[in-house]
């Protein structure tokens, strides 16, 4: 049975049991402030389980795209060396929400293995929670009965409270879990040891292979469980496991999920998998490294040096390490591998062959540049092998190896322990710690638990159709950070636009009505689908309970909405222009301006520019009326071909905007003009490339624009009366230039016989000795005549030393040109003095042996350095 045919069979197993099949969520976590990636499958229903939203059915299924590489969850240093963990993988799973609890959910898990799936039932072990006196936790005896019936009591296993009971956080939903293992051992070796002694001891073939959590407690502030009103299941199948379990390998890098991927990397670096110890581990790492490299590219997230961005670069680069030490692979390579990878998923992610010529790409860059960094940061450790006195490399060592050149610890030891070498692993701890320490005290946030005011779970938002509205506060929060003491409210119902898909959030006012104070909304965010209002006015704490009335600041908002129409508009006038392959990778819209990247992999021409302003000015000028469908079944919003965003998770419900059928359809949360026409006017203000494959567009729109237009009409008022008003401004200004490039010619000129002059003059003054000299300060127009000056000194000369400097606007120049006979025989290096002279005139320089220059913000100190001078040559 092949991977796909594993995971359609999962599915359709779920669907035949009433369950709603849902797609992956992105990788990359939306607002949510606790999470940097996806990593469970439970991650897109946080919000369902806290109560803040409710689910499309209460039975679900689906398979996620899952990456554990930061934070608790962080498998990246087991990857590659055992055969099942992985950076990203998939995570099966069937989910209830107040509906079946233990008995179907084991029941059908046993149905699917042992029925469907025909894995030996001998071979598989179940656990259950044993209890937790302490914790005031009960054993599980729902989930021993179930079991027991199935399994029998001999196959079934005690887990403790870290093996077998779920917990969301300190406080919130949780409750015990019964897990599936699977013997996947020889026989041979299953009839020496029972499998049962196996279980959770780390053996790479007795493996969990599904999870079913039981949500039945909430975990109150003071420790105590409390039953929940409505039980939840929350099941998590390793897809990967699954697959290695069923197709009968010893590893999931043998199934045919990694396989393809593996023996494309084996062709091209000439060795056989299973040959080399090293050189297998390297595969692997790569085979599993692209797959989280390519999706997270391709659900919206760019290699970059902070954050998301920043963990996919480290990702990234640790594949290319692997490949250039122990494949040979000297030029970019990972590229390769994403159209097989395209082909492999497609039918089941298919954003990955949507945008494979655009992920290429971006891996391709980042491999080119890497491989320069890597290239250098194998030179510095050979430098620190060679100077190192003893037999091991300072943690100091190792960590600038890992934070400047990217070097993981283990690759760092295995060099060096081939020299003969040690690392100091603990000294390398405390620096990454001192690091994690400076940034925690740069971060200095905090926040106290929330303060509960009003019972409710439902937020509703009615900004679309209102600026304002009477409401309540639900709850609020205090929190610390850079900007100080903030606090984050929660409105029963708000007109406020919380900030996501690249608008920003609204300001505005709260009016507490019984007291009547105004505390004002200085930003609205969305986290874990509430929306949260952000004041810093501490009387909240006070007045929190009284009745409010919440407005907009409806003057800022419409300025947002009129750049935000505006985007939409030129995005579907950058297709037009520039190709179906232009997609969105990021936005920002506020008051002031928008900015729109795209996939775009050459700079966009200014009669490109000019034909998509032209094209947004005129659908504004035709005043096309928005169309707003609001609860529009996704496959029906597909089917209209609205455009939607890669690395967005939509629900089975969405919003469609349409301006004009036939030009911009587009799945969208944001703020709209009623029609084109009141955005006014539309223009570009800037083009420019800020990612490998992405281009920048910044545009103003209505006030904005008309502002713009009004300071660039006045200029070209001022420049005309320059030029006393000519007929032909272009030619004036034209013929000026002419005229002004003429006279820079003509000084040049002058400069350059000057400069001659000078020359034969200096030739005249050179001191005779051991090292002939010319130390002198001269007048000179530039600093590069200074420059040229001391290195034609040297023509027709042996054995001369070059110093000149020279007041320049205000500011010290220096050249220094050495005869290359002096730099062999003597050792003498212009660089190196002059960096030491050009102390005395407070500032630096540098160059090469032979020729180097420095300027400095003191000329007054020319003098004292040319007394130095001397003593370079003595």
């Amino acid at each position: 049975m092949t991977s796909s045919q594993i995971r359609q069979q999962f599915l359709d197993f779920f669907q035949s049991k009433g369950h709603l099949i849902v797609p992956s969520a992105p990788l990359v976590a939306k607002n949510d402030p606790t999470l940097l990636f996806n990593n469970s499958g439970m991650a897109q229903f946080k919000d369902f389980f806290l109560g803040n939203g409710t689910p499309p059915s209460k039975r679900i299924a689906d398979t996620q795209k899952c990456l554990r590489v930061s934070g608790k969850h962080n498998d990246l240093e087991d990857v590659g060396f055992d055969t099942y963990h992985h950076t990203m993988f998939e995570m099966l799973g069937n989910w209830s929400f107040g509906d079946y609890f233990k008995q179907e959910a084991l029941t059908w898990s046993w149905e699917l293995l042992t029925e469907v799936f025909k894995l030996p039932k001998d071979r598989i072990y179940v656990s259950v929670f044993e209890g937790d006196k302490k914790d005031g936790v009960p054993f599980d005896q729902e989930a021993f009965d179930i079991w027991k019936a199935i399994v029998g009591e001999d196959r079934i296993i005690y887990g403790n409270k870290k093996d077998n009971f779920w917990e969301m956080g300190e406080t919130g939903p949780c409750g015990p879990c019964s897990e599936i293992h699977i013997d996947l051992r020889n026989q041979d070796e299953v009839d020496t040891i029972p499998g049962k002694s196996l279980v959770n001891a780390d053996h790479p073939q007795v493996v969990e292979i599904w999870n079913n959590v039981f949500m039945q407690f909430e975990r109150m502030a003071d420790g105590s469980l409390v039953p929940l009103p409505n039980k939840h299941v929350d099941t998590g199948m390793g897809f990967e496991r699954l697959c290695m379990a069923i197709q009968g390998k010893q590893s999931n890098y043998d199934t045919d999920v990694f396989q393809g991927t593996i023996q494309y990397i084996a062709a091209k670096s000439g060795k056989n998998y299973g040959d080399e110890k090293w050189a297998d581990i390297a595969m692997r790492v790569i085979a599993d490294h692209i797959r989280a490299i390519a999706f997270t590219i391709a659900d919206g997230q760019l290699p970059s040096n902070n954050k998301a961005g920043y963990v996919i670069r480290r990702i990234l680069r640790r594949a290319v390490r692997y490949g250039y030490t122990y494949l040979d692979f000297k030029e970019p390579f990972l590229h390769l591998l994403i159209p097989g990878l395209a082909q492999q998923f497609k039918g089941v992610f298919d954003e990955l062959i949507s945008q494979e010529a655009f992920v290429a790409k971006v891996i391709y860059e980042e491999e080119v540049s890497f491989l320069r960094t890597l290239s250098s940061g194998l030179v510095r450790l050979d430098k620190l092998m060679e100077d190192c006195s003893g037999k091991i490399l300072s943690g100091d060592e190792v960590f600038e190896l890992n934070d400047t050149y990217g070097f993981p610890v283990d690759l760092t030891a295995l060099i060096a322990r081939e020299k003969g070498l040690d690392i100091d692993e603990p000294g390398f701890n405390a620096a990454l710690k001192a690091q994690k320490e400076r940034s925690r005290k740069d971060a200095g946030a905090s926040a106290e638990d929330w303060v509960i005011v009003n019972e409710g779970d439902e937020v509703s938002f009615i900004g679309y159709d209102s600026n304002e509205t009477d409401t309540q506060v639900l709850k609020y929060q205090k929190i610390q950070n850079k900007a100080g003491v903030q606090y984050k409210v929660v409105l029963e119902t708000t007109p406020f636009y919380a900030e996501s898909g690249g608008q920003v959030g609204d300001t505005g006012v709260l009016v507490f009505v019984t007291s009547g104070v105004s505390l004002p909304v200085i930003d609205t965010k969305k986290e874990n689908d509430l929306i949260v209002h952000i004041l810093s006015d501490a009387r909240i704490e006070n007045l929190a309970g009284e009745p409010v009335k919440a407005s907009i600041s409806t003057l800022r908002r419409r300025a947002i909405t009129h750049h935000h129409s505006s985007t939409h508009l030129m995005q579907a006038a950058l297709q037009e222009v520039l190709g179906k392959h232009v997609a969105q990778k990021g936005s920002l819209v506020n008051e002031d301006l928008l900015r729109f990247d795209f996939s775009h992999f050459q700079k966009v021409t200014d009669e490109e520019i000019k034909q998509i302003e032209q094209i947004v000015n005129a659908k504004i000028a035709e005043n096309i009326p928005l169309l707003e469908e609001r609860n529009v079944p996704i496959a029906e919003a597909k089917d209209k071909g609205a455009m939607a965003l890669f690395g967005e998770k939509y629900g089975d419900f969405v919003r469609v905007i349409t301006f004009d059928k036939n030009f911009s359809v587009e799945l969208c949360g944001g703020t709209h003009v009623p029609s084109t026409g009141e955005i006014g006017l539309f223009k570009i203000t800037s083009e420019s490339s800020v990612a490998t494959g992405v281009r920048r567009i910044e545009a103003i729109t209505s006030q904005k624009a008309y502002e713009l237009l009004s300071e660039q009409e006045a200029l070209l008022s001022e420049i005309n009366d320059l030029l006393k008003a000519p007929k032909d401004l272009v030619k004036a200004v034209a013929t000026l230039i002419e005229s002004n490039s003429a006279l820079q010619k003509t000084v040049a000129a002058y400069q350059q016989k000057e400069i001659s002059g000078l020359k034969n003059s200096l030739v005249k003054e050179i001191v005779a000795g051991p090292v002939n000299s010319i130390i002198k300060q001269v007048s000179a127009p530039t600093a590069d005549a200074l420059k040229n000056l001391a290195f034609d000194l040297q023509e027709n000369q042996e054995n001369l030393f070059v110093l000149l400097a020279a007041e320049i606007e205000g500011k010290a120049s220096l050249a220094i040109s050495i005869s290359k006979g002096l730099v062999d025989s003597q050792g003498l290096d212009a660089g190196k003095i002059i960096r030491e002279l050009a102390k005395e005139v407070q500032g630096g320089g540098g160059g090469q042996p032979f020729l180097a220059t420095a300027g400095g913000q003191n000329p007054a100190g020319i003098p004292k350095l040319l007394s130095l001078a001397p003593s370079y040559i003595a």
